[in-house]
C-alpha cells in the first residue's frame, strides 16, 4: 500500500516537491523500496497548480481538509512563516500524521513545543530541508556523526549573502550593486532583510546548535550581525591580508557554555570555506572521532530543497514499523555565551583625519585595554580628506576590544565608528 503524502503550499519549494513526487515515483521506489503517492495538495492560490497534471490528486484551498484526509500518512508543511504554519503542523501531529517541514523560522522559535507534541503523539517531525537545502547536514549530524562529540561547526548557510560577497570579491561591486544583481537573478527575496541582516542564517544556526549539543537554545540568545556594513574596501583589505569575507554561523563547544553566533568573518584563503562561491552553501564540522568533515551544495532553490523534503518523506516511510525518531533531543540546558566573552582576532577599519600621532593614540588606547596589534595597513595621507587605517589584532576578549573602541570612537580625529570584523578562530 503506498504511503499517502499531502502537500500544504505549492510555492517554490512546495511546487518542487509536487513535481518530484509526480515525476519520480519509479526512481523513489527502486532506490528506497517504498511507494509514495501524492494524495492531496492544499494551496490558497489555485493558479499555482496550473503547471501540474494532478489527475487523481485531491486539490483544495483548505489545509484543514488535507490534514483530516484519512488517505494521508505524511503532511508536508511548505508555506513558511510562524502562523498559520505552526497551527497546521500541530493539528497534523494531533491527527496522528507524520510531518515534514522546511520551516526554519518556525523551528528556531518553537522547536521545543513542536518536538514535545511529536513525541506525545508518537509521530515523526522531519526538517532536513530547513537547513542548507539539498545538503543533508541534519542527517549527517544526527546519524552520520551519531558516535561523535561535535566540537565546532562553521556554516555558510545563506546563498544570497554568499552570492553578494562573491560579487564584491570577484567583480569589485559595492554592497548595493551586488544586492541588485542578486535580486535580478532571483537569489534575493523582496525585501531581502531576513537574508542580508543575518536572520535567515541565525534560524539555521539555532537549529544546528540544538541538534549538535542536545540542548534547548533560545533564538534571542544568539548574536546576529548581517553583511550590510561590508564595503568593497573591506573585501579588498581582507584579500590583501590573506582572507575572504564570509557570513558564517559559528557554533563552538566551550567548557563554560556554547558559542552560537552569526556575523561576517575573515576566513583564511587556505581554509575550505573560503573557496565556497556564489549561491552555494557549505558546512564544516569538527568532531572528536571523524575529525573535520565538509558538506557542500546548493542551499536553497526549488529542487535542492524539494530533494531534502522528499528524502525525509522516504525516511518516514521506511521507518514506519519502528518507534519514531524525536526531532530534537534535549538532554539539558547549556548556556549560550554572550558575544562579549568571545576570544578572537579582529580586523579594525578606522576612518581618521591626517593628524600627527593618530596611530600612536589609537594603539595606546588599545594597549591600555589589553589589545595588541598584529599588523597595520595605513594609506598615505594627503589633504584634508579622512583616510582608512586598517589594523589586525592578536587574539583578545571581545569585551576588552569593545571598551577600547568606545574610547577610540570619541577621539576628535575619528570620523566614523570603527568597523569591526571577527577572524575565524578554530
Amino acid at each position: 500500500m503506498p504511503i499517502g503524502v499531502g502537500v500544504i503550499g505549492a510555492g517554490v519549494v512546495g511546487g518542487g516537491v509536487i513535481e518530484t513526487l509526480l515525476a519520480h515515483p519509479t526512481v523513489i521506489k527502486t532506490r528506497s523500496g517504498v511507494d509514495l503517492a501524492l494524495v492531496h495538495v492544499a494551496e490558497l492560490d489555485q493558479t499555482r497548480l496550473r503547471e501540474f497534471t494532478l489527475d487523481g490528486v485531491t486539490v483544495s484551498a483548505d489545509a484543514e481538509t488535507l490534514i483530516q484526509d484519512p488517505q494521508i500518512q505524511v503532511v508536508c508543511e511548505l508555506i513558511g512563516g510562524l502562523e498559520p504554519a505552526k497551527s497546521f503542523i500541530l493539528r497534523a501531529i494531533e491527527a496522528g500524521k507524520h510531518v515534514v517541514t522546511a520551516n526554519k523560522m518556525l523551528l528556531a522559535y518553537h522547536g521545543p513545543e513542536l518536538c514535545k507534541a511529536a513525541i506525545m503523539h508518537n509521530v515523526q517531525l522531519r526538517y532536513e530541508a530547513a537547513v542548507a537545502g539539498g545538503i543533508p547536514i541534519i542527517r549527517s549530524v544526527r546519524d552520520g556523526l551519531a558516535g561523535d562529540r561535535i566540537q565546532a561547526l562553521y556554516g555558510i548557510l545563506n546563498g544570497t549573502c554568499n552570492y553578494i560577497l562573491s560579487r564584491m570579491t570577484e567583480d569589485g561591486h559595492e554592497f548595493g550593486q551586488a544586492l541588485h544583481k542578486a535580486t535580478e537573478l532571483g537569489f534575493a527575496e523582496t525585501p531581502p532583510d531576513l537574508d542580508i541582516e543575518g536572520h535567515d542564517t541565525a534560524h539555521k544556526c539555532q537549529i544546528l546548535t540544538s541538534l549538535c549539543f542536545t540542548t534547548e537554545v533560545a533564538f534571542d540568545d544568539l548574536y546576529v550581525e548581517g553583511i550590510t556594513n561590508i564595503t568593497h574596501a573591506d573585501v579588498a583589505y581582507a584579500h590583501e591580508l590573506g582572507y575572504a569575507i564570509k557570513l558564517l554561523a559559528i557554533i563552538q563547544d566551550r567548557p563554560e557554555g556554547i558559542e552560537a553566533r552569526v556575523h561576517p568573518t575573515l576566513v583564511p584563503h587556505d581554509h575550505q570555506l573560503a573557496a565556497v562561491r556564489n549561491e552555494f552553501n557549505a558546512v564544516y564540522v569538527e568532531s572528536d572521532v571523524a575529525g573535520a568533515t565538509l558538506y557542500y551544495g546548493k542551499g536553497a532553490g526549488r529542487f535542492p530543497t524539494a530533494s531534502a523534503v522528499v528524502a525525509d518523506v522516504v525516511d518516514i516511510a521506511r521507518g514506519s514499523e519502528v518507534p519514531p525518531v524525536p526531532p530534537f533531543v534535549y538532554a539539558g540546558r547549556r548556556p549560550v555565551l554572550d558575544i562579549g566573552s568571545v576570544n578572537s582576532r579582529y580586523y579594525l577599519r578606522l576612518t581618521t583625519l591626517d593628524k600627527p600621532g593618530v596611530l600612536g593614540s589609537v594603539c595606546t588606547i588599545l594597549g591600555n585595554h589589553g589589545v595588541s596589534i598584529a599588523s597595520c595597513i595605513q594609506q598615505e595621507m594627503s589633504g584634508d580628506e579622512p583616510v582608512p587605517v586598517v589594523l589586525m589584532t592578536h587574539e583578545t576578549r571581545e569585551s576588552s576590544l569593545r571598551n577600547a573602541l568606545e574610547e577610540i570612537n570619541r577621539l576628535d580625529f575619528i570620523r566614523e565608528a570603527t568597523h569591526v570584523i571577527r577572524v575565524l578562530q578554530e
